[in-house]
């Protein structure tokens, strides 16, 4: 942990950890709240300690700490980068032409929580603290730094706009993902009720596909997820991506560190198969959201997929009166099934003037592309009205 900076003329100063074990849970957690899973101090040590994110993966943590005196104000989760791995808005092409044209593009700084494509807050602080104060004094971190780019990743629409106020010529692209949301439907059938016959009857038709070769779905919550269900759904994890060539990003010991340590988070969605497990799709919950993050399955089965990752996350949400259900990143296909689009907005420093006009314009350009596909998106969403 580096000494805090002097106090600015705010009274706030500014210091950077390596490690987030490096701030007490409790005062760490007071800051994040208990809204957003993955920002909490358990979810972020468990990535460090379990060696998922650490410098030789690539994830450097260098998170930013705002402080008041002795006392911790304000969190920002960040990491210096080698590479764009695990980040879901993906930088590979400005990557590859600055360093065609003779630049260093790497290491960069990047503020967002790894492996993890789920809006919410980044920046938290302490009540009565002034966010265009904070942003400021954050943001002369980076900018003084030898870095050419920092980028801030899934935040949530007021945090971009304070951001954007604090630190204008910032670069804003644009994305979408597709997120259910409870319009007091009240349970599963009141939901089918709202969407037209033909969605609905499809809809129930691939339920029964799913009962009728033989497959039951159960959630465990919390505790009741043991180590051997939190074994069996990691062998499944792997599976997802061993099929694609390639390791998962996460390790074991992740998983069984958020077991121990944030149980109250977990949601595990196994599929059985005369009683034995056969495949399983791990959420977390905040107090108001659900969020699909993890799935694998053993065998082949006709409209699995859908029936664990969307169906038992919307009955889930319903009987436990969350409003928002995001399943994950990418998939045109949630959208028959009443996922509806999000806008989202990720945030860029450019320190080169050229790079920056380049990322501008291709931003620009790509963003009324993205709101063209978002209006399109919207207009053909499977409800009656």
């Amino acid at each position: 942990m580096t000494a805090p900076s002097r106090p600015d003329q705010t009274g706030l100063s500014i210091s950077c950890v390596d490690a987030v074990a490096a701030i007490p849970r409790d005062e760490w957690n007071a800051l994040v709240g208990d809204d957003h899973p993955f920002l909490r101090h358990e979810f972020l040590h468990a990535l460090e300690a379990s060696g998922a994110v650490a410098p030789d993966t690539g994830w450097a943590p260098r998170h930013l700490t705002l402080w008041r005196g002795g006392v911790l104000v304000g969190v920002l989760p960040s990491y210096d980068k080698t590479h764009s791995y695990g980040e879901y808005v993906f930088d590979w092409g400005w990557a590859d032409a600055w360093e065609r044209a003779g630049g260093e593009y790497y290491p960069k700084a990047l503020s967002a929580i790894p492996f993890t494509p789920a809006p919410g807050p980044r920046l938290a602080l302490a009540p009565g603290e002034d966010r265009l104060a904070a942003m400021q004094l954050l943001a002369g971190s980076w900018e003084g730094r030898d870095i050419l780019t920092w980028h801030l990743l899934f935040a949530e629409d007021a945090e971009v706009d304070d951001w954007c106020t604090a630190r204008p010529g910032l670069i804003e692209r644009r994305g979408v993902q597709f997120q259910w949301q409870d319009a007091g439907y009240g349970d599963f059938d009141g939901f089918l009720m709202a969407m037209t016959s033909r969605r609905r009857k499809e809809i129930r038709r691939e339920r029964r596909i799913v009962a009728d070769q033989g497959l039951s779905l159960h959630r465990l919550e919390g505790e009741a997820i043991d180590a051997d269900a939190l074994e069996h759904f990691y062998r499944c994890y792997q599976i997802t991506y061993l099929e694609r060539g390639r390791q998962g990003y996460l390790n074991a010991e992740f998983f069984q560190r958020l077991r121990e340590s944030l149980p109250e988070a977990l949601v595990l969605i196994q599929a059985r198969l005369e009683g034995k497990p056969v495949a399983a799709a791990l959420c977390l919950q905040g107090r108001h959201t659900l969020y699909g993050r993890y799935w694998g399955s053993e065998v082949m089965a006709d409209c699995l997929h859908f029936e664990a990752c969307y169906y038992q996350g919307i009955e889930h949400c319903l009987e436990r009166g969350l409003s928002r259900f995001d399943p994950g990143t990418q998939g045109e296909h949630k959208l028959t099934r009443g996922f509806s689009p999000r806008r989202l907005r990720s945030l860029h420093h450019i320190a080169d003037p050229r790079l920056h006009d380049a990322v501008a314009r291709f931003c620009h350009e790509e963003g009324a592309q993205v709101e063209a596909y978002c209006q399109q998106a919207e207009a053909s969403l499977p409800f009656k009205h």
